[in-house]
């Protein structure tokens, strides 16, 4: 069947210098994350980026524009194509479940993030927020999707 990348979208999301992150249980460890999961399909990149924020955090956000696209080998062999965005906080709805093995919703520092280093999910977790705060911004519109 051959190689397939893993197309995967995240969002950085700042509140009063205090990052949106999500506590979960991933292949036995507890990590730490953004806000992030696989594109569905059908969904365009900005789509899954606020459906993923819901359903891990219950915070509604918008997304504002790109700060990179990523690469990444996981220890399990998969390579994931991260396109992570720049997104507000719109709105919370703390009654609503979250997703499965999400322990739970968080808002840290950088320094705080950078502090759990060994509980990171991935090194991409503290390079899309070292991007977004080197100001790395790139129109919504540089991922051209087409719609049939």
């Amino acid at each position: 069947m051959g190689w397939h990348p893993h197309a995967t979208v995240a969002v950085v999301v700042e509140k009063d210098g205090r990052f949106l992150l999500v506590e979960e249980e991933s292949s036995g460890r507890v990590v730490f994350n953004q806000p992030a999961g696989h594109i569905d399909e059908g969904e365009t990149f900005v789509e899954a980026a606020c459906r993923e924020a819901f359903e891990e955090t219950a915070w509604h956000v918008t997304p504002k524009y790109l700060i990179g696209f990523y690469v990444y080998k996981g220890g399990n062999g998969t390579t994931y194509h991260r396109a992570c965005y720049a997104a507000e906080a719109v709105s919370h709805e703390p009654e609503t479940s979250l997703d499965d093995g999400i322990i739970r919703a968080l808002w840290l520092s950088r320094d705080e993030i950078a502090g759990l280093d060994d509980k990171l999910r991935s090194p991409m977790v503290l390079k899309c927020i070292d991007d977004y705060l080197a100001g790395n911004n790139y129109p919504l519109e540089l991922i051209y999707e087409y719609q049939n």
